[in-house]
Order: structure tokens, then sequence, then C-alpha cells
């Protein structure tokens, strides 16, 4: 077991058109983050400048590098927080509550250089506030989510798969960004164990000794028997049978409509369910400002709300800062549990 007792996170603004920077400056605001961690803002002054106007929030910034070939070396200064200062995007370019390539190329280069930091381990986890999907495509993301796009530039070859959790309860997907029409040719006893084991690695990752998974059906009452489809039992049921033989703590499957009511109830720690919206409908009606999004397979810990860029309320001073914490938290907590004799 490794741990860190002061780990270097790395923060970046996510969309500066949306709500990201002022979330960012929210969570600097709260008077345990500094305690938590040595933390690196990595992108442009004036975008986190820009959340402090919006909150009213104001911090200190100490420049500790402008150089983008060399990590930097500083990241706990006497005042302020740490800011490795990037170029990407003019103030006159930040539209708030708009969809633009120049928010996108902005934020796939502050997402550029936080990987570099990565790779180059100067930092131990990334935590970034809310991506555009749309402004990504506009500057040629070249994948369909974030979570591909790192995986690609972090080298990554495994699984990987988008993790959500709101407080002790996970979920994990078999399937995620596909036509729900594609869903049930799309799942396989490989992609269930996959999904299922790194949950449980996840977990692991996070503190829990021995996760308990619960993997959710794909039919109305899990299939009643056959009546309403055979995947329970052609696939899901051999599936998990597959994964108790090599000893992981699994059971279903179980009705989706009902198994949400054992995480609630801490009779399981995780849902492993069968497509995007399974999980995600019952996570934000449970707690729509807390969840979080755990990058799933990735060589650190790397976290951002749950929710999105909110460009119904951007530039408002009306973001609940609570999910952006929750990941920070997350974040730190991964970190310091982080056992490297459990990769993935």
């Amino acid at each position: 077991m490794t741990v860190k007792t002061t780990p270097k996170i790395g923060i970046i603004p996510g969309d500066p058109s949306g709500i990201g920077p002022e979330l960012v400056a929210k969570l600097l605001a709260a008077p345990d983050v500094r305690a938590r961690a040595d933390i690196l803002l990595i992108g442009d002054r004036h975008v986190f400048e820009l959340g402090q106007q919006q909150t009213g929030k104001p911090f200190v910034m100490q420049e500790v590098s402008r150089d983008e070939d060399t990590p930097p070396s500083v990241f706990a200064p006497d005042d302020g927080f740490a800011l490795h200062a990037l170029h990407t995007i003019q103030p006159s370019e930040v539209s708030i509550a708009t969809h633009s390539k120049a928010s996108g190329q902005s934020t796939l280069r502050c997402l550029d250089r936080a990987l570099d930091l990565i790779k180059n381990k100067a930092i131990d986890a990334l935590v970034f506030a809310p991506l555009n999907k749309t402004s990504m495509h506009l500057a040629g993301i070249g994948h369909a989510d974030e979570l591909h796009y790192m995986a690609e530039k972090l080298e990554v070859r495994g699984y990987i798969s988008e993790l959500n959790t709101l407080d002790a309860m996970w979920t994990s997907r078999v399937t995620s960004h596909i036509a729900l029409k594609d869903v049930a040719d799309a799942i396989t006893g490989a992609r269930i164990e996959r999904a299922s084991f790194l949950i449980d690695q996840t977990l692991r990752r996070a503190g829990y000794e021995n996760p308990r998974v619960a993997v959710a059906g794909l039919n109305p009452h899990a299939g009643d028997g056959g009546n309403f489809g055979t995947e329970e039992i052609e696939i899901i049921a051999p599936a998990v049978r597959a994964m108790a033989d090599k000893g992981m703590t699994v059971t279903g499957p179980w009705p989706s409509d009902t198994v949400f009511l054992k995480a609630i109830a801490g009779e399981i720690d995780a849902v492993v369910t069968m497509y995007h919206d399974q999980g995600q409908i019952a996570l934000k009606l449970l707690g729509f400002d807390r969840g979080v999004t755990v990058q799933g397979g990735l060589p650190v810990p790397v976290t951002t709300p749950a929710h999105g860029t909110a460009f119904d309320i951007s530039g408002q001073n009306r973001a609940e800062v609570g999910a952006m914490k929750a990941a920070f938290v997350m974040a730190h907590r991964m970190v310091t549990h982080w056992n490297k004799d459990s990769e993935l």
C-alpha cells in the first residue's frame, strides 16, 4: 500500500464558457481544500480570474511555471495557490454560455498539459471542471468523449469506462455512449466481466477492502425468467457465475428498478448497469449536486463532477459546488489509498 499524505492534485477549469471557472473559485474557497493537497492550477490566469469575478471569491495565484516543456517544481507557495500558467484563449474569445471552437481548443490544451504532467509524474491526480463535448468536437477532439481522448494520450491499452459515484454508491456501465437500439447486441459476457472487474479494482483503489458488486439485468424484471428477453439467462447470469468463481463478491442479474434500493440500504457498494441511462437516471435523481464521474482505467485518479457545463446558469453565480468538491475529495481519497498491487 502506497500512502501519500500530501498528494499533488492538478485542477483545470474546464470549458471557460461554462460554470467551470465559477466552480473552481468556490472549491478553493472551502477551508479544508488547501489542507488536503498541494494544488496546481493549470490554465489561463484570466480564466481563473473570471471565476473569481463571477463569484466574488478571490484567491491568490502564484505563478510557478510558464514553460510547457518543464514540469513546475513548486506546488505549495506560502501565499495562495500554485499556477501553471498557459495561454490557450484570449479573454475576448470567452463567450459565456456559448459553444465555440475557441473554448474547445482551450479545454483540450489545458487537458493536454495536465496529461503531460501525469506522464511526467509531476501530479498524482487530476480534477477537471465540466467540459463541453460540442465545443471539444468543434475543436477536433477526434474521440467520442474525453475519457477515450485521455486514454490515447496516456497510452492506456486496457479496458476503460466512466464510473459514477454518489456518496457510498458506485456504478459502472457495460455499454456507454451508443444508441439504445444497439445496446442488446453490444452486451457480451466478456464486456460484463471487464466492467465488473474495473469497478471492483477501482473501489479497492478508493479504500474498499472487499467490494460488493451487483449486476443489473437488461430487460424488465430482469427478463422474468425469459418471458421478457433471454439476455439475463444466456449472457448476464453466466458472466456473474464466472466472476464469482474467480473470487469476486458479485451477484445478479437484479431487476434494474430495484437494485438501487439495495445500494441505498448499504447492502451493496456498486451496481454494474447495462447501458448509460440505467445508472445515470438513478444517481442524478438521488443527488445531482453530489455526483462524481471517475475516469476508470487510467493510471492515476482523474475525477470530475457528474454534471455538465450548465450554460443555462453560466456566469450567474448560481452553480452548486457540491459535485466539484466531491470530485476533489474522491481524487484525494483515491491517491491516499492507491494500491499499486492492483493494477488495472
